[in-house]
């Protein structure tokens, strides 16, 4: 099932500052932890896994233009970006690729403008609220999916 498939994770804004920030919401895991867990998990997997980190909308939107035709499928923690971001809801139908949306904290207990995603309608499924075990559950659903 899961043989050879390659999945791009992007990690976007402000998660480089995982373990040290608002850790009663977002927990005192690191973004190199989560990669350390989700490679670990890929390897049993028996899949390829590559990810990447910005605080930048428009590298986002080009890091998931460059997946097509290079991976099987995408993981995104779209960050502040989910909740206003047509651009890489645009982005993510344009690919054409199954994408899985992820959030450490459960973005419908948050603030009444955390609520809302936009992109979640562009992708397969959405995880929320499960910290660090929602990127290996995005990676087992999506693997499923393939």
């Amino acid at each position: 099932m899961s043989d050879n498939k390659k999945i791009l994770v992007i990690h976007g804004p402000n998660l480089n500052l995982l373990g040290g920030r608002e850790s009663e919401i977002y927990g005192s895991t690191t973004l190199a932890d989560i990669e350390k867990k989700l490679r670990e998990f890929a390897d049993s997997s028996h899949c390829m896994i590559e990810s990447m980190q910005s605080n930048s909308e428009g590298k986002i939107i080009d890091a998931i233009h460059s997946a097509m035709g290079r991976f099987d499928g995408i993981i995104i923690n779209p960050g502040a970006y989910t909740h206003y971001s047509i651009a890489i809801y645009d982005a993510i139908l344009a690919s054409g690729l199954p994408v899985i949306e992820v959030h450490l904290s459960n973005i419908h207990a948050r603030e009444e403008f955390r609520r809302r995603s936009v992109v979640a309608p562009a992708c397969k499924g959405q995880i929320i609220g499960l910290g660090w075990r929602g990127y290996l559950l995005g990676l087992q659903a999506l693997l499923a999916e393939l």
